[in-house]
């Protein structure tokens, strides 16, 4: 039997997610999936719409059998720790035979010799990312224009193809450049396989007429208060109204918007410096930023902060750091480079049992389905997040705070 791997936030999982799902199984044809997710918050610096338990759950209905979480450590980074760290994930476990991501190019011919030479990166492309940074370039966009430029400058002439930069600015693209380096950086034996995102893209707004949309989309209309029934299988969107009822979401930043300004509000600079993201004099900004804010809310201070260096996404990710204590000495690419060193199991269904059992007897790290089985510094970041994401519940209990410790994983 074999197993294919597929990384998600599933923020909220929609009717695209299912396409992939079934085309990642096509692809690989495993009998079987492992999902690596983010917990409670995700890659853009946005809490999850609704918990890692609720979106584990749709996961599970859609067919996955295990799901794992991606430690908030990785989940809340530049693409290539998050790739890294998910990566890192499937490659412990050692049981999965595939990954499969969806991608704007759709095929592996331009990626895998890109990734290829990008895996040892080099001081020459290290230096031209800081040149266009110092340029006023955000990272996202020196790294993409750095590394085309390196790698089309690699080839020999004749083989020279323009587009490399258009190709590492469209999104899924770029997050998959980084799963094939990591696959190379980690030496993994990990088959990577592309199926072709289709439908709406990662900015399109919802098109009448067709059963998918973006997730970015979706949280939109749900934060207008509409209902994205269209879009999501009627599971996910069960298990949305359910969360929804409940008080327990949908979530979005300005749901943190009083913890977030004590936090800002009482930390000096040289404070804020130490969290993680917080460079190039960003805390002085921020702190001059602050008093000239007429009512404080969390869109409204992104809103005076971003530049074209600093990208939205980037303060969203500073925000959460902030919000959760990340400093920069524990997130520093030397801990990171060494993985989680767990594997959370989040939830899995009857089919997922065996899978369980051999990962017990493969896996690199230890396989957890409670907390109280390992004590690791990422382990505790991620339970405290997962406590910090319910304080925002309209009415969070004693098990909401603390549903880590008082539950075990989903099943269904």
């Amino acid at each position: 039997m074999t197993t294919v791997g597929i990384i998600a936030e599933y923020n909220p999982l929609h009717n695209g997610h299912v396409h992939h799902f079934a085309e990642a199984k096509r692809l690989s044809g495993a009998d079987r999936s492992i999902v690596i997710m983010s917990g409670p918050f995700t890659q853009r610096g946005e809490p999850a719409a609704v918990s890692k338990q609720a979106r584990t759950e749709m996961a599970l209905h859609m067919g996955a059998d295990v799901v794992i979480e991606l430690p908030v450590a990785y989940a809340v980074q530049p693409a290539e720790w998050f790739a890294f760290g998910a990566v890192a994930l499937l490659e412990a476990t050692g049981v999965v035979d595939s990954l499969c991501f969806g991608s704007e190019a759709g095929t592996l011919s331009a990626l895998q010799p890109m990734a290829e030479f990008l895996a040892d990166e080099s001081s020459a492309l290290q230096g031209e990312i800081r040149r266009r940074m110092a340029l006023g370039k955000s990272f996202p966009a020196a790294y993409s224009a750095a590394a085309a430029s390196a790698w089309e400058a690699s080839l020999p002439e004749e083989e020279r193809r323009p587009g490399a930069a258009g190709l590492l600015r469209q999104p899924n693209n770029s997050l998959g450049l980084h799963y094939l380096i990591a696959l190379r950086r980690l030496g993994s034996k990990i088959r990577p396989l592309t199926a072709p995102r289709i439908g709406a893209g990662f900015h399109d707004p919802l098109q009448s007429g067709s059963p998918i949309a973006s997730a970015t989309a979706i949280r939109r209309l749900l934060s207008e208060g509409g209902s994205p029934a269209a879009y999501m299988p009627d599971y996910s969107m069960s298990i949305l109204e359910r969360e929804h009822a409940a008080g327990r979401g949908p979530l979005n930043l300005e749901s943190f918007r009083i913890p977030l300004r004590h936090l800002l509000a009482t930390r000096t600079a040289a404070e804020l410096h130490s969290l993680q993201d917080m460079n190039e004099g960003l805390e002085n900004r921020l702190l001059r930023v602050l008093p000239g804010l007429p009512h404080f809310t969390v869109s409204g201070l992104l809103e005076a902060l971003k530049s074209k260096r600093y990208t939205r996404t980037r303060l969203q990710r500073l925000l959460i750091h902030a919000l959760l204590n990340h400093s920069k000495q524990e997130m520093a690419p030397a801990a990171l480079a060494q993985g989680p060193g767990y594997i959370r199991i989040l939830g899995f269904r009857e089919s997922g049992r065996q899978l369980l059992k051999q990962m017990k007897l493969s896996a690199a790290w230890p396989v957890l389905t409670s907390p109280a089985q390992f004590s690791h510094p990422m382990l505790e970041r991620d339970l405290q997040a997962a406590a910090a994401y319910a304080g925002a519940f309209v009415n969070p209990s004693r098990a909401d705070l603390y549903r880590d410790y008082l539950e075990p994983p989903v099943r269904i």
